[in-house]
């Protein structure tokens, strides 16, 4: 893995809110990760986040812009070797400039044959914490194109954005509703070969294109967070138990739920 950061991949990660890495994994670090995703996906079935149930309708708008399987870290071994790197944290934690990172969760993304687009919005205030400076890793396991669905940023607007959001739904600029600036503002797309990456800030205004062909654009991503961060009171994918061991204020550090994966000076989770 490509994980020496430069002086200027951070600073501009912090102006733009994004920062793309280009041949991030080898060839054979690739297939690897391509041979874990696909092997958890099979073992995961219809399940999108371990130990919720829910009924996912395959007609509905949103289980049709990606296939998404969330935490795979906690019940396959492959992807926890590789979601548990410190390699990974010591990067998010250089990029946001803080001391020590744990995961959120993990995330498969993929956009099947003909997908929808994936509407303009905000990661972090659908989580269970808020923080300026959470944020997530995108591995293309695919090459992500133009054409089948690649991620479009709106830099610097993660300076700009608060905790109100829109959902991920047919009206791809709902979120423009929220903050009409953002409509008059020209979107990068980041196009990347299978093996590369992205960081993204979990408050940037990003969203991906329509899959225009009959194949998939597969992704792997992480959600990272801060150490120290603290409950908001939403309870995403905390469940029942969990969210009943917590009080508004109180710091998330539960290791079996939110690994701390970097941290310079504490013991940190291990693969």
């Amino acid at each position: 893995m490509k994980t020496r950061l430069s002086k200027q991949q951070i600073e501009s990660y912090q102006e733009n809110g994004f920062v793309v890495i280009n041949n991030f994994l080898t060839p054979e670090e690739l297939e690897i990760w391509r041979e874990a995703v696909d092997d958890a996906i099979k073992h995961r079935g219809r399940q999108r986040i371990l130990k919720h149930e829910e009924k996912i309708d395959d007609d509905a708008y949103y289980n049709n812009v990606f296939v998404q399987r969330v935490n795979l870290w906690q019940d396959n071994d492959k992807i926890r070797q590789l979601m548990l790197d410190k390699r990974l944290g010591k990067m998010a934690a250089q990029l946001a400039g803080v001391e020590g990172i744990r995961i959120w969760h993990d995330q498969v993304l993929s956009k099947q044959p003909w997908a929808n687009p994936t509407g303009w919005h905000l990661d972090n205030p659908y989580w269970s914490f808020h923080s300026r400076d959470a944020l997530s890793i995108w591995v293309a396991l695919d090459d992500a194109t133009l054409e089948n669905g690649c991620l479009y940023f709106m830099p610097g607007t993660h300076k700009l954005t608060t905790y109100q959001n829109s959902g991920i739904g047919p009206n791809i600029g709902d979120l423009f509703k929220v903050y009409p600036a953002f409509a008059k503002m020209k979107a990068v797309p980041a196009p990347m070969k299978a093996g590369s990456c992205s960081f993204h800030n979990a408050l940037l205004a990003h969203g991906a294109g329509a899959n225009m062909t009959p194949g998939w654009r597969r992704a792997m991503t992480c959600a990272y967070m801060p150490d120290g961060s603290t409950f908001n009171g939403q309870a995403n994918i905390l469940s029942k138990e969990q969210l009943a061991k917590l009080k508004i204020g109180d710091v998330i550090e539960d290791d079996a739920q939110s690994p701390l994966i970097y941290h310079p000076k504490k013991k940190i989770v291990t693969a």
